[in-house]
């Protein structure tokens, strides 16, 4: 097993925390869970390990910046803790450093879920729809009539194939 930081170096630490009912396990290599301070149980913060690489060092760096939410008064410390935020009002307020947080750990910083893939695909119909309606659109205020009529034929060419994809 690799070690969740660098995966290049074979796990040998291997730390699990209970949260509310829920299990997160990280496994570590000798060098980074030294260099995290893991052999010393108060030198280390494990929400930081289970966000990612340097994830509450960003929050620090943002939270001697911004202070404590307004509303909740909730600081960067506290969310180094217990690696949740205080109220809506936080992700506000330390907007900067959670959405390169977000950035680190997700694929992006917008919430899709998950959906069956019939819907999926019809989103990706619609969406491409949209976006050839809106070039057709611009290319008619341009005049420009045989890029128009491309994209007219495209469209209807979308549309018969999401129209055999539904029948099937």
């Amino acid at each position: 097993m690799l070690c969740d930081i660098c995966k290049e170096k074979e796990a040998t630490v291997h730390l699990t925390q209970m949260v509310e009912g829920k299990t997160k396990k990280i496994d570590l290599c000798e060098s980074c869970s030294k260099a995290k301070g893991v052999d010393d149980p108060t030198g280390f913060s494990l929400a930081d390990l289970l966000l990612g690489l340097g994830a509450s060092q960003e929050m620090e760096e943002l939270g001697s910046a911004t202070g404590k939410c307004p509303k909740c008064g909730f600081s960067q410390t506290d969310f180094k803790k217990t690696g949740r935020l205080g109220c809506p009002d936080c992700y506000d307020h330390f907007s900067e450093g959670v959405e390169s947080l977000l950035k680190s750990m997700h694929k992006g910083t917008r919430h899709v879920g998950k959906a069956p893939a019939v819907w999926q695909q019809t989103k990706v119909y619609v969406d491409r729809l949209h976006s050839l309606q809106s070039k057709l659109d611009k290319a008619v205020a341009k005049e420009d009539y045989e890029k128009a009529a491309q994209l007219r034929d495209e469209i209807s060419q979308v549309k018969l194939e999401y129209s055999e994809i539904t029948i099937s």
